[in-house]
């Protein structure tokens, strides 16, 4: 048996390891248990037993099994089958072949910018199933073919057996681990403590076989695709990542949250990679992101410099003791670079799938559905998108200043009568105390210009203009140059403040212009809980940007249930309104309030919280506090779950509610 055979046996020895130390456990506790019992009276002892056993060996049974369940999270796509992209499967079926494995089940395009071959894998992964492959559609678009080609050999190649046999058990296991490894973690489970300390050994154990075998898969897609092609693929797939994250961050997000979606989600990505080279370049130059403590992949620099030779190695000796179970002579050396057939290669990947842009409307359709949304298109979208992140920084400044006068200011008529008054300059020096003068006239001016800025474009006089280097520039109507920042540093002055008005109302811009009737903005959701204790009642709670919503839960034993349904609410967007909560005096100031209000929900916004309070003891627990008296205390429940980055989130929102009140 071969080096990396043996340790491919040792890394899956060390997976059984955690099912060993999930019985050992539990015997351990049936053991004590059964020592307790003996050692009461028997009256006693029948009484208290069964209680007592469900308290300690059924409570451990449970978490262990809820610490090894591995949830299966298939990501949204589109299915290709072979009809529909013969090109493109032949491409995988020659992939496969080179990494000598069978080809996947199936192929669905997704839609984040990676290439991922998923198992439905039970018992840590130590017994596979059925292979899909996953890939984005990025890839398809902005990648030629042999990059294309290398990716998938890559990932192919982690099921190959040319490492020893038990090489694809270790990888599944692997995966499987540090997929439950981050919930161990989080320190909510009894019986993770334990699996947490045996991760660590199971580490040690599998680190090298891991390094080997993720070399290994590099060395079969530089001999199936090239070594250039799998060196690009390498350099090139975390750039591409990070601008599909620019990407949904800048262009999509903001649209999305004020209650809109673009009519070609993956046409504006194309843009934005054409549009914004420099940025690529320099996500290239940075090199991907830290690996965590988990990941699979050796530094991108080890791995390039390992495919630097070009030249094909001597063939290397046989190791006669060596079992021949554990290896495919029949397969080509990884090393050695395949005859790509002449036909495909001069098929751009974009030609693989016979109608790319239809795949991508409906992958589009499955990955964004509007749930409510206006669809518009682009150029609409990016100018919603500005107007809403305007009209958000105007109700929170005009929330400021109303406290700071004691009356309401609901508009850019109001604001220029303070300013002709002298009243804008107090308020400001009552808001912002530690600035010099010089400081509080420019926070001055900067109010006035996104003040005027919205008059204009509620008046219909200006509108924006957009490119796809990220910037927009606010222009009039016809196109041409308009400049709100000389008039604003010109209303700031008390008297000049007649003629600005003047010029305003003569080019045409109502200062008491209402904002326009929009779709609704939505809250954008950032993680869910599942079955937590709201006031003593079951409740589900989703965190979103801008406030909480708690949904009544549903009764034990429905926790997948409850988990869809959270899921489709967070998918969907809460639909959220500015109404106007009184301030000081008849002041107003602007919160985020959840619309028609159905099945018991309620809507917590951040604006609402006045604190929030950690309750002492092992059993965690918090305690809002609202700003009109009331308070809400949750507590986590023994089957709580989360939704993806649920506990994260929620962490999250109260440092900031913490920090901040």
């Amino acid at each position: 048996m071969s080096n990396d055979a043996r340790a491919a046996a040792r890394s899956v020895v060390a997976l059984a390891g955690f099912l060993i130390v999930a019985g050992l456990q539990l015997i351990v506790v049936l053991g004590v248990l059964w020592t307790v019992l003996k050692l009461l009276p028997a009256d006693f002892a029948l009484r208290a037993g069964v209680p007592l056993s469900i308290a300690t060996f059924g409570a451990l049974g449970y978490a262990t099994w809820r610490a090894l369940h591995i949830r299966r999270r298939v990501p949204a796509g589109v299915a290709v089958t072979r009809s529909d992209a013969p090109e493109l499967w032949a491409l995988v079926d020659g992939a496969a072949a080179a990494a000598g494995v069978t080809p996947p089940a199936g192929l669905t395009v997704v839609t984040d910018a990676t290439v991922v071959v998923g198992e439905r894998t039970r018992a840590l992964g130590l017994l596979g199933g059925r292979r899909d492959l996953y890939l984005g559609l990025p890839l398809l678009q902005a990648w030629d073919t042999a990059r294309v080609r290398a990716a998938i050999a890559h990932e192919l190649a982690h099921g190959s057996a040319r490492l020893g046999r038990w090489a694809p058990t270790a990888y599944r296991g692997r995966i499987a681990v540090g997929r439950l490894v981050p919930r161990w973690s989080r320190r909510r489970n009894p019986a993770g403590a334990v699996f947490r300390a045996y991760a660590r050994v199971y580490r040690r154990w599998d680190a090298p076989f891991s390094r080997a075998q993720e070399l290994a898969a590099d060395r079969i897609a530089a001999g199936h695709a090239g070594p250039e092609a799998a060196a690009a693929a390498l350099r090139d797939l975390p750039v591409l990542a990070g601008m599909q994250r620019l990407f949904h961050a800048e262009y999509v997000a903001p649209g999305w949250s004020a209650g809109h979606v673009p009519d070609d989600v993956f046409g504006g990505f194309l843009r934005v990679l054409a549009a914004r080279g420099e940025d690529v370049a320099i996500l290239r130059a940075r090199g991907p992101e830290p690996a965590g403590l988990w990941e699979t992949h050796p530094p991108l620099a080890e791995r390039l410099a390992a495919l630097t030779p070009v030249e094909s190695p001597a063939e290397p000796p046989v190791d006669p003791s060596a079992d021949s179970s554990t290896d495919s002579p029949a397969d080509p050396p990884a090393d050695s670079p395949d005859e790509a057939d002449p036909a495909q290669s001069e098929i751009s990947a974009d030609e693989l799938v016979p109608d790319l842009p239809g795949l991508g409307r409906a992958l589009q359709a499955v990955a964004f559905p509007p749930h409510g949304r206006t669809e518009v298109g682009w150029d609409d979208f990016l100018s919603v998108a500005r107007t809403a992140e305007m009209e958000r920084e105007a109700g929170a400044a005009l929330a400021a200043v109303s406290r700071a006068v004691g009356t309401a200011v609901p508009d850019a008529e109001r604001i220029l009568e303070l300013a002709a008054d002298g009243r804008l300059r107090a308020a400001a020096d009552t808001v912002f105390p530690g600035l010099t003068p010089e400081e509080t006239a420019e926070r001055i001016v900067e109010l006035l210009s996104l003040m005027l800025a919205l008059a204009a474009l509620r008046s219909g006089v200006a509108r924006w203009r957009h490119n796809w280097t990220g910037t927009a520039e606010l222009v009039a109507a016809d196109g041409a140059h308009l400049n709100l920042t000389d008039v604003a540093a010109a209303a700031a002055d008390p008297e000049q403040a007649e003629a600005v008005r003047a010029y305003l109302s003569r080019i045409g811009v109502d200062l008491a212009a209402p904002g326009g009737d929009g779709a609704a903005a939505r809250a954008q959701a950032l993680g869910g809980l599942i079955n937590l204790s709201a006031d003593g009642e079951r409740t589900d709670l989703l965190v979103t940007d801008l406030g909480f919503l708690l949904v009544p839960g549903l009764s034990r034993g429905k926790g997948p249930e409850a988990k869809r349904r959270l899921n489709q609410i967070a998918a969907g967007g809460v639909p959220v309104s500015g109404s106007r909560a009184s301030g000081p005096e008849g002041g107003t100031s602007a919160v985020a309030t959840i619309e028609a209000p159905a099945d018991g929900r309620r809507f917590v916004p951040f604006a609402d919280v006045g604190a929030v309070t950690a309750l002492p003891g092992r059993r965690r627990g918090w305690v809002i506090g609202l700003r009109d008296g009331g308070s809400l205390t949750l507590r986590p429940a023994l089957d709580t779950d989360e939704l993806p980055g649920g506990w994260a989130a929620w962490e999250e929102a109260v440092t900031f509610l913490t920090g901040t009140r």
